[in-house]
């Protein structure tokens, strides 16, 4: 095996691990600051300047604070459930191209994505199913009855939106015809982006990514004046800030993969120019700062969306689920399916 390969590899991975801690902790001090704006007040403002260092504050709060573990609790599974989530939450990052491959002076070509699998939808899919493990693990450990009802809407919100989901991208691969993601954000080179073409199925996808990662109006798990705090509630310390970091990563990586999937990726107007004027080396990491630009812009409306709608209620978000978006999904797999065979027939 090429050592070369496996240092890239290691490194990049480092990267993209330091780079989402770093998001999902500033990710907080965004929140606050948005959630000012919003109503008009400052925000944090007394840790540095424009209260900046508010993050680092919050971290070592965590790391300061003393561990509890109930006396009923399962021991481990209690261990388990914040460890869970947060590894969950990480390696979604791992099929995502972050930009276009880097080329050396050495000839190298270093490719900016983890791995390119042909199945990476699949993928991405399996790993947000994955993820209400933490939480349903973390809920039913804590020997909570608050605890416990948030694991069960968790799941169940999961389970519900899953389908709508997966629905939604069943249209778009009939339009792309693969499930590489790299393969789907080189076909959106310039401004052929999939929203253009699938803005129902964007749409959907985007109103089931609030519930997957029980983002308001969808936060039913976590909802404070019913559950206390949701699945967390008996936690402290490190493990709690797992869960609140496990939930800004996962908000994270879902706008990193509405970007790719139905946004252009890394791709922008006017790229192959600037190529052949920045070169090689500086044009791949251009396309990598408009991907994230792309990124905070969905991030910003998470925080926004949270600050502006009211919580929905439970049998709300149930009937949302399954009486509106799941026809809806099938509709519209439908319509592109008939349109697909008629463009192709003539």
């Amino acid at each position: 095996m090429d050592i070369s390969f496996v240092i890239e590899k290691f490194v990049l991975v480092a990267i993209i691990f330091g780079i989402s801690l770093v998001i999902a902790m500033y990710s907080t001090y965004a929140e606050r600051k948005v959630a000012a704006f919003l109503q008009d007040r400052l925000g944090p403002d007394r840790a540095g300047p424009f209260g900046i260092l508010q993050p680092l504050a919050d971290g070592l709060k965590m790391f300061m604070k003393e561990e509890i573990i109930p006396t009923h609790a399962n021991k481990w599974l209690f261990m388990v459930g914040p460890g869970l989530a947060m590894l969950t939450a990480c390696i979604g990052t791992a099929v995502i191209p972050w930009g276009s491959p880097i080329t050396t002076a050495a000839g190298r070509i270093i490719p900016l994505q983890v791995t390119d699998i042909n199945v990476g939808v699949l993928y991405i899919f399996g790993v947000v199913s994955l993820s209400v493990y933490g939480v349903m693990i973390g809920g039913w450990a804590s020997n909570n009855k608050y605890s416990l009802l948030s694991a069960i809407r968790a799941a169940s919100q999961n389970i519900s939106y899953e389908v709508a989901m997966g629905l939604s991208i069943i249209a778009l691969l009939l339009v792309t015809n693969t499930m590489s993601l790299k393969e789907i954000v080189e076909m959106q080179h310039g401004w052929h982006w999939n929203v253009l073409y699938q803005p129902l199925g964007f749409l959907l996808f985007i109103i089931c990514a609030f519930a997957e990662t029980n983002r308001a109006p969808f936060d039913l798990p976590e909802c404070e004046t019913e559950l206390i705090g949701g699945y967390h509630t008996e936690y402290s310390s490190m493990k709690l800030g797992f869960y609140l970091f496990a939930e800004y990563i996962n908000m994270f990586v879902s706008s990193a993969v509405m970007a790719t999937l139905y946004f252009g990726g890394y791709n922008y107007p006017g790229m192959d120019w600037v190529l052949t004027m920045a070169g090689p080396v500086i044009a791949p990491l251009i396309g990598t700062a408009v991907l994230f630009a792309k990124i905070f812009a969905f991030i910003f409306f998470f925080m926004w969306v949270r600050w502006t709608i009211p919580r929905f209620r439970y049998d709300q978000l149930m009937h949302l689920g399954w009486k509106v978006l799941i026809p809806i999904a099938i509709a519209n797999v439908i319509v592109t399916g008939i349109v697909i065979a008629i463009v192709e027939k003539f």
